[in-house]
């Protein structure tokens, strides 16, 4: 098992944390799989820093996925993409 720590915004932060969303789609350029935590620590992209805030989550499952909509094609082929579920 190991422990990854990520930022996440605000807004995501807070949904998060009220347990409306139970996924998180990152660019797959780390190491993940089921079993692991996966630490979120608020970050204010407007500040540029951690606002102390943390969410720890028990990864549940893993899916390698493709999506241009969301990162540029260069980086898609070079990482991939993770959906993380909790």
């Amino acid at each position: 098992m190991a422990i990854i720590r990520k930022k996440i915004w605000p807004k995501w932060f807070k949904i998060m944390k009220e347990e409306k969303r139970n996924a998180e789609l990152r660019l797959a350029d780390f190491n993940i799989k089921t079993g692991d935590i996966l630490l979120l620590e608020e970050w204010d992209q407007k500040k540029k820093e951690y606002t102390g805030k943390l969410l720890r989550k028990r990864v549940k499952k893993v899916t390698k996925l493709d999506l241009l909509d969301f990162y540029t094609a260069k980086d898609l082929k070079k990482f991939g993409c993770y959906l993380i579920e909790f």
